[in-house]
């Protein structure tokens, strides 16, 4: 059994795999990093400085009016977060598409890589002889 497990560890499909997670990890830190740091602070130069995250109903609990979504959730009071739910469907958005431009920029270097390779022509193999001259040959070598 153990001897199964290494097997399957050491295929290139799991280590791909791994690799895969890895490097996902390590670019949504850079995706969100891009869309907190660099992108929202754009869009809310044009909404305004519009932020919809501290919008929210108190369904069940006391909390002061004006009072910010943390400190509301702090107090234990009920709340419908429809402001944070938005702010997450834009960010969900932007990911996406930024995910999106980043794959397409990368197959159409794949393709350029595919179309290069398909224009280099193939060297062509030295013509040896064919069977029939390895024949000839052969009996007129038993002739001598």
């Amino acid at each position: 059994m153990l001897q199964e497990f290494k097997d399957f560890i050491a295929k290139g499909n799991v280590m791909d795999m791994a690799v895969g997670i890895i490097i996902g990890a390590a670019f949504t830190a850079i995706v969100k990093s891009m869309v907190g740091d660099l992108l929202n602070p754009i869009i809310g130069l044009f909404t305004g400085g519009v932020d919809f995250t501290n919008n929210f109903v108190v369904l069940a609990g006391e909390v002061a009016a004006g009072t910010s979504l943390e400190a509301a959730r702090e107090a234990g009071a009920a709340v419908f977060a429809y402001g944070a739910f938005f702010m997450a469907v834009i960010n969900f958005l932007i990911v996406a598409f930024v995910v999106f431009m980043l794959v397409r920029y990368v197959n159409k270097v794949k393709e350029a890589a595919e179309a290069k390779e398909e224009e280099a022509p193939a060297e062509e193999a030295p013509a040896g002889p064919s069977e029939l001259d390895v024949l000839l040959e052969i009996r007129d070598a038993l002739k001598k």
